[in-house]
């Protein structure tokens, strides 16, 4: 089977408010979907990436650079399609658009070789299960949003299918946040799942303080505590002075990266997202090092994609997601054939490739390519 073309098209989506993290502000939803044509009419088509305002430039290295190397190729060639990808990382250049657009290709390629073969990614990958448990990615900063508000939000999620929820902190004081820690709980209950995301927001003094003044609130776990200057260093101190289990990896786009937070004894799990590091290929390297080291996997975001390699191994853990239409109106309108979370579970989808269809004219609405 031969790839014949390789084709992306950027996607950006005004919302209509503003979401806020420790450190970021989001309001547009910005994705790419990248296309894999082959002479056996196979057709592999998947999106990557959340907040892509750079999204153009993804699409430009894909058509101009990454398509040139593998049109005429074996589509199963995936290794070796990789690194001759991973060779225009290279030269001094931005190394994470470079990742960002073969994370698209690569993960492509797997949805094409997937529905070549009539299988899903999941059992490509190991297959280890069919359904996976599921998280809200929620508790924002807004305007004017109260502690009531964050309680009845948790909720809602609740009400809604979500397992628990990875709320935002690190914005504001340890104290202030631990406060809606507490209101979040409230608001969940004792067997809702709930983890913190202080996205680099906090000295290794703050959240020391921060996980002390949370540890008796059942904490799944607390993600990227430390500001990133020193981030392997600081997250390494929090664990040792903390039984909540310490998670990152976000924010890296290499197996390298990881590895120096496991080699730094920094983290419990690891959410290395493939949609920002290289794809599939790089994730499932990723997986081994963590099986090898005892370290659990979680996934940022990415829903589309996580539930597929989650279920794939059995140190996956929690599927993320965006539950609310105005955060993700990608992850709610584009797929055609999306399964609904229902009571804290999320069945991965079993058609081909990553078994998902999607809606052409949210697509061509939604473009920016022209």
């Amino acid at each position: 089977m031969r790839i014949t073309a390789i084709d992306a098209i950027p996607i950006s989506i005004p919302l209509s408010r503003t979401f806020s993290g420790s450190g970021y502000h989001v309001d547009t939803r910005c994705t790419v979907i990248t296309r894999i044509t082959t002479d056996e009419g196979v057709v592999g088509r998947i999106y990557n990436g959340d907040n892509r305002h750079h999204g153009r430039e993804i699409v430009r290295i894909i058509h101009e650079e990454l398509a040139p190397l593998l049109v005429g190729e074996d589509a199963f060639a995936i290794e070796r399609h990789w690194e001759r990808m991973f060779r225009i990382s290279y030269p001094n250049r931005d190394h994470k658009l470079v990742m960002e657009a073969i994370a698209c290709v690569d993960s492509a390629l797997w949805d094409t070789v997937g529905r070549r073969l009539g299988v899903n990614v999941g059992r490509l990958l190991g297959g280890y299960r069919s359904r996976m448990p599921i998280i809200a990615i929620a508790g924002y900063y807004e305007a004017g949003k109260t502690l009531a508000d964050l309680e009845e939000e948790m909720r809602r999620l609740k009400s809604v299918g979500m397992a628990g929820c990875k709320m935002k902190v690190g914005g504001l004081s340890p104290a202030e946040d631990a406060e809606r820690v507490a209101a979040a709980r409230a608001g969940g209950g004792d067997d809702f799942v709930l983890a913190v995301d202080a996205n680099r927001g906090w000295t290794r003094r703050e959240a020391i303080e921060f996980a002390g003044r949370i540890a008796h609130l059942n904490i799944e776990w607390f993600e990227e505590p430390c500001h990133w200057y020193d981030e392997a260093a600081g997250m390494a101190a929090v664990r040792a002075r903390t039984t909540i289990p310490i998670t990152a990896g976000q924010s890296e786009m290499t197996l390298q990266g990881v590895r120096r937070l496991v080699d730094a004894g920094s983290v419990d799990l690891v959410n290395f997202d493939a949609s920002e590091g290289g794809g599939v290929t790089e994730w499932r390297r990723i997986a081994g090092l963590c099986a090898a080291h005892d370290v659990l996997l979680a996934h940022h975001e990415e829903p589309q994609i996580a539930m597929q390699l989650l279920s794939a191994v059995p140190h996956g853990t929690y599927v993320e997601c965006f539950p609310d239409r105005v955060r993700d109106p990608i992850w709610a309108d584009l797929i055609v054939n999306r399964p609904d979370p229902e009571e804290g579970w999320i069945e991965v989808p079993q058609g081909a490739g990553f078994g998902l269809e999607f809606d052409d004219e949210l697509i061509e609405r939604f473009r920016i390519d022209r």
